[in-house]
């Protein structure tokens, strides 16, 4: 988030805890009262860090580094009395919990910290106080509430910085297995098609149907690679889905068309005709569809029956993809729809199928039996039919 926008949610938590002007000047009549005693708290502060490593083990520089955090703390103190609290203010206050994530402190040592924090000061504000008892009371609760937005603030620059750093660190995992399984799987391609190249190359008088033979293996390995690449293209740039009614049996039958099944794979259809319209973006939903009917087809090497089905349930519309192929082994079934467990590029179009039904608030569930087949059940939603 910009300083704007940081400001703009502190404003709002404000609001929230109900807080006023009477709030602000309650507290900045307490600076002064306070300001003798705060070099005695800053102390203890550091010396209960000293006592827990946990948050000790931040602290690198010794008694230097100390010396500084000491005054880096007497500010933030004095400024948390006397404000104002400006979008400068909720910029330092945001730096400190990115400054938390940064050394690595757990934030529940700044939650705790805090707290020791509070109590002295509301201590030694009874000890000082010489107003009245209501006076008091109305001061330490609004000392409580400002010190309560300092550790909201804290905490949610804390969580912000500390998901996006989980977030670069989990995207850079997934480069590097996006990497390893495209490396892998452009390989075994790139080999056959060395091999032919060399054969074409330094055979000597190869018949028709040996260089043809050779030549077609070459156009069927550079047809695989280029699925891998597509599938891992159409993953990272999958856009926002553009929502709409649509007539799924169109669209399942421009998958089907777009696949070029096999003659050997025998396809049925089994649709009803009073099936509501689907709801979502029929071009992501054709790439859903088309990946399901590629996978049942390499699921049949030798040929098959692919039964496609749908009927509506509930508020959405069911689709099953049903072939009799290889099926999945048991302990596989869990996993195959993580983005590249598979380095295979129908490992790559599951993941893919998935997040596509997730953008449009669609599922994708699988059942198999191994040497018998799977069953791929997708849902839709379905436009609400008219009272």
């Amino acid at each position: 988030m910009g300083p704007d926008d940081i400001f703009d949610r502190y404003q709002e938590l404000q609001r929230y805890v109900s807080w006023q002007e009477e709030d602000v000047q309650r507290v900045g009549a307490t600076a002064a009262l306070l300001d003798s005693a705060l070099p005695a708290l800053i102390d203890d502060f550091y010396a209960q860090i000293e006592l827990h490593p946990g948050a000790r083990k931040v602290i690198t520089g010794g008694a230097a580094q100390i010396a500084r955090l000491k005054g880096t703390l007497l500010a933030w103190i004095r400024e948390l009395l006397r404000g104002p609290y400006d979008q400068q203010y909720v910029a330092r206050r945001w730096q400190v919990g990115w400054r938390h994530v940064e050394i690595g402190l757990d934030q529940v040592y700044t939650n705790v910290a805090l707290s020791r924090l509070r109590n002295g000061l509301l201590r030694t504000l009874e000890e000082k106080w010489t107003g009245s008892a209501d006076g008091l009371v109305a001061t330490r609760r609004s000392l409580n509430t400002l010190l309560d937005l300092d550790l909201a603030i804290i905490e949610d620059a804390y969580q912000s910085e500390y998901l996006a750093r989980q977030q670069r660190a989990e995207r850079l995992a997934a480069i590097g297995q996006v990497a390893a399984g495209i490396a892998h799987e452009l390989r075994n391609p790139l080999n056959v098609i060395k091999t032919s190249i060399y054969y074409l190359l330094n055979a000597r008088n190869p018949t028709p149907e040996k260089r043809a033979e050779h030549l077609g293996r070459i156009e069927r390995q550079v047809m695989l690679s280029d699925n891998v690449i597509t599938a891992l293209a159409n993953f990272a740039k999958m856009p926002l889905p553009n929502m709409q009614p649509f007539p799924l049996r169109k669209c399942l039958e421009e998958a089907i068309e777009a696949s070029v099944l096999p003659d050997e794979v025998q396809v049925t259809i089994d649709f009803p005709s009073a099936l509501p319209p689907a709801l979502g973006d029929p071009d992501q939903l054709r790439i859903v569809l088309g990946n399901l009917i590629r996978n049942a087809r390499e699921a049949m090497p030798g040929g098959g029956r692919l039964t496609l089905t749908g009927h509506p349930t509930g508020d959405g519309i069911e689709v099953h993809v049903a072939d009799t192929g290889t099926g999945i082994a048991p302990e596989l079934l869990g996993r195959i729809m993580e983005p590249l467990y598979s380095t295979k590029a129908r490992g790559l179009g599951l993941a893919l199928a998935r997040a596509i039904l997730d953008k449009n608030r669609g599922s994708l569930h699988v059942v198999s039996e191994p040497g018998r087949g799977s069953t791929f059940t997708v849902r839709l939603l379905a436009v609400p039919r008219e009272a």
